[in-house]
């Protein structure tokens, strides 16, 4: 084979042509050959296994993840406090807290900012309307666009929301649910 090789790279390999120099050669490629075919096929299975390793990891973490898309939890100082997005009327600032309005009227402070807690609620239609303010809009029942370009939005239990000019694109869609005045 090598003799083969090198005669058609151009070059050449002298040996004495016998049965046991030819035996020789052959041993020497085959087992070249040999052990290259198994490097290989050593490190092609090595990669299969950390394909199908990483599936299985990827498998369960989908199903975990869709009962947690329902929901979100909240760390309330030492607790922690299970809320349903649909349930949230309202996000404020608080400093270095965010304060949760539910629509029953309970309160959480949290430690974190609003940037955050926006980028995490914003697949829930949880929107920015004002600086210090994140609303559902899911919630929002009516709107009031008044003369100075700010907004009053009305929940579906009745409360209401300032919300700033700055902010008004992102309840443009509402403008057809207003509240009376």
């Amino acid at each position: 084979m090598r003799k083969l090789l090198l005669w058609l790279a151009g070059g050449t390999y002298d040996f004495h042509f016998s049965l046991a120099t030819v035996l020789y050669e052959f041993r020497k490629d085959a087992v070249t050959a040999l052990l290259l075919g198994a490097t290989l096929w050593l490190i092609e299975s090595r990669r299969e296994l950390r394909k199908a390793a990483r599936a299985p990891a990827s498998m369960p973490a989908a199903p975990q993840e869709q009962p947690s898309s329902d929901l979100i939890w909240l760390r309330d100082g030492t607790s922690r406090i299970r809320v349903a997005p649909r349930d949230i009327l309202w996000v404020a600032s608080a400093g270095n807290y965010i304060e949760y309005i539910l629509a029953n009227g309970t309160q959480h402070l949290i430690r974190g900012t609003l940037a955050a807690t926006e980028s995490e609620l914003a697949r829930f239609a949880i929107v920015r309307v004002h600086r210090t303010r994140l609303a559902n809009l899911d919630r929002v029942s009516g709107v009031e666009f008044k003369p100075s370009g700010d907004f009053e939005l009305t929940f579906d239990n009745g409360q209401t929301l300032g919300g700033s000019r700055r902010y008004r694109p992102a309840v443009a869609a509402l403008g057809g649910r207003t509240a009376p005045v």
